[in-house]
């Protein structure tokens, strides 16, 4: 198999060299083992690897979390492995069978610059509850808030050619995180994700997982936590202003279509910047130019103020018929912005802080 296989482990028992043995008979010669700071009576483990052939042990001397030893890996094969077009992430205590491994790689060979992952069929018997519930929930919430469409988010078998090595190194985290915020960065980057099928297997009900569920949760979802924080500031900034402007204009008796115009308008303006400036840096964390991404940022303001404030007119003044400013405003304004965050959301990941792909 013409792919590299990485493996980051911390304190493995017997399951990572059968894990190693049975890639070797399936075809893989280039195996890489991260050794992510593990107990000194687990190092045995990584020295029985090194008898066989095409296997080499990188070596964190602390544990820095199983993103970093990814990252460790893809840096280790870039400078070393130019003539591999592919690496597949592989957990290393028996989940992973070495048919689906090799089934992945297949499939990225079939589809050479696409984001491979090998995804469990959770409606199986022997998923554990736990498993089957943070699945749904996390699969939900990224279709509809991130339009990221995967059936297993938190699958650690994954295809990525060559190519794409440099974009892994430069996603944010260290821990179980960062495979969350590997889906982010490859829908930001347009690349296309593919999914196969593999063989559900959970030993011991998957106890001997270093996955902390409280922890390492939040960690994952910090990242969602911190897109909809950003979105919540700026609508506070937005709603707080429109309320203050449409009372302040209804009172000084301006018509109902200016009022609203007005309010809408400088209240949109300010808390835009507000979501542009924090979108930008702190959540899309976006390398593109400040004017570029500025310009199609307001492009698409531009289209969402319109939409705004034709559809709060539309229910205030000809549906509910509201002829001063009132907080009945404020709660339609607040119902129609939720409808149009979640398609101004998409857009924003999608188009204007979307990483350009390097020809």
């Amino acid at each position: 198999m013409n792919a590299t296989v990485i493996i980051p482990s911390l304190n493995p028992d017997e399951k990572i060299i059968s894990t190693v043995q049975s890639l070797v008979d399936v075809g893989f010669d280039d195996i890489i083992l991260v050794d992510d700071g593990s107990k000194d009576e687990f190092k045995k483990r990584f020295e029985e690897a090194k008898y066989f052939s095409g296997v080499t042990v990188l070596v964190h001397e602390v544990n820095k979390g199983k993103g970093r030893a990814m990252k460790t890996a893809f840096e280790y094969i870039l400078n070393n492995r130019p003539n591999k077009p592919n690496v597949i992430t592989v957990d290393g205590d028996g989940q992973h069978l070495a048919v689906d491994v090799k089934k992945c790689i297949e499939l990225l060979e079939e589809n050479p610059h696409a984001f491979v992952m090998g995804v469990r069929n959770f409606n199986d018997e022997n998923v554990p509850a736990r498993s089957r519930f943070g699945n749904k929930i996390t699969r939900t919430v990224f279709r509809l808030l991130c339009g990221i469409k995967v059936s297993d988010t938190q699958t650690g078998l994954r295809a990525i050619p060559f190519e794409h090595l440099p974009l892994m190194l430069q996603i944010d985290g260290d821990r179980y995180e960062y495979e969350t915020n590997q889906l982010f960065a490859v829908k930001q980057a347009g690349i296309e994700f593919k999914e196969t099928v593999i063989n559900t297997v959970y030993i011991e009900e998957n106890q001997t997982s270093h996955f902390r569920p409280i922890r390492d949760s939040i960690r994952i979802y910090g990242v969602i936590i911190k897109y909809i924080a950003s979105s919540l500031a700026s609508t506070l900034v937005d709603v707080s202003l429109f309320t203050l402007l449409n009372i302040i204009f209804g009172r000084l008796g301006f018509s109902n279509e200016l009022r609203i115009i007005l309010a809408e308008a400088i209240a949109r303006i300010i808390s835009s910047f507000v979501n542009f400036s924090l979108n930008r840096k702190v959540v899309f964390k976006s390398k593109e130019k400040f004017g570029s991404t500025m310009l199609r940022y307001y492009i698409l303001c531009v289209c969402q103020l319109a939409a705004s404030t034709g559809l709060v007119y539309l229910f205030s003044t000809i549906i509910f018929k509201l002829s001063d400013g009132s907080l009945f405003d404020t709660l339609i304004k607040i119902v129609v912005d939720t409808f149009l965050f979640f398609l101004s959301f998409r857009i924003q990941q999608t188009w204007v802080f979307a990483t350009k792909k390097k020809k």
